[in-house]
């Protein structure tokens, strides 16, 4: 199951609720690019890392690498969040199953919260 393509719905559905964010929040910098691109994790291709780092706006970068990676696989998807543990490790569950929806009830409960 790991290899099927494109993404699946649950793990389409947590970029889109969370993405917004992530195009904000993602420190895509040269390491962490190049770290997807290479051989022994390969969710990205070097020319797609090329043309990340050619990229003069981190939002836009992040936006294309969001893009490339909803055309990978379920397994792909699940590198790419190893990577970002090791980089960024309190997005992850942005992109964790249930995790989004976690983080959010969360922001929601602690800001609605009144103590009495």
């Amino acid at each position: 199951m790991g290899d099927v393509r494109p993404l699946d719905e649950a793990r389409m559905r947590l970029m889109a609720v969370n993405g917004v964010q992530l195009l904000d929040l993602i420190d895509s910098s040269d390491a962490f690019v190049s770290e997807l691109a290479s051989p022994l994790v390969g969710v990205i291709t070097w020319s797609q890392r090329q043309h990340l780092v050619e990229m003069v706006h981190s939002r836009d970068r992040n936006d294309k690498l969001l893009e490339f990676l909803t055309r990978r696989s379920v397994a792909d998807f699940k590198k790419f969040t190893t990577v970002l543990s090791m980089y960024q490790s309190h997005l992850v569950p942005l992109l964790v199953t249930d995790g989004g929806e976690t983080f959010l009830l969360c922001s929601c409960v602690s800001v609605t919260h009144v103590v009495v």
